[in-house]
């Protein structure tokens, strides 16, 4: 995969913060587009996230999760969840657009359009180093970890 180039982005994060890619440039950014909160796959990746979350600390990488839902959704997932990182919120798809995991699903038979399941690794260039896209929960974290390990 050629490494591409994110331009700069700002989204509003857990915790009243505003994220700024720029500033994460000290350190690895695991970022994760999650479909919605409290729901049964979103809690289980974003579990994972949380349990491994001292293992990306320890390789100097920040884990991030971002989907569509508002500030107020997100600050109740993360206290219900107890995740140490913050999650991010792009309810006018601004950086849903960027990384272009915007799709058109089947939900119950309709086609309805909503987040694909996605994780990027981006190095303190703002390069993206590694894409999953269409993720499948079990086992993602562990070889998103295995991945960060190898930079």
């Amino acid at each position: 995969m050629s490494a591409t180039r994110i331009e700069d982005f700002t989204a509003p994060a857990t915790g009243s913060q505003s994220f700024q890619l720029s500033a994460m440039a000290s350190r690895l950014l695991v970022l994760y587009f999650y479909p919605k909160d409290n729901t049964p796959g979103c809690t289980t990746e974003g579990e994972q996230f949380r349990d491994a979350y001292a293992e990306f600390k320890a390789l100097d990488c920040e884990v991030m999760g971002i989907s569509r839902d508002s500030m107020k959704s997100h600050e109740n997932f993360k206290a219900k969840m107890k995740f140490p990182f913050e999650l991010l919120s792009d309810e006018d798809e601004t950086v849903c657009t960027l990384f272009g995991v915007i799709k058109m699903k089947n939900m119950y038979g309709k086609q309805v359009r909503g987040i694909e399941r996605s994780t990027f690794v981006i190095d303190r260039d703002q390069t993206i180093r590694h894409e999953w896209r269409g993720v499948k929960v079990p086992g993602h974290v562990a070889e998103v970890l295995a991945f960060v390990k190898t930079l």
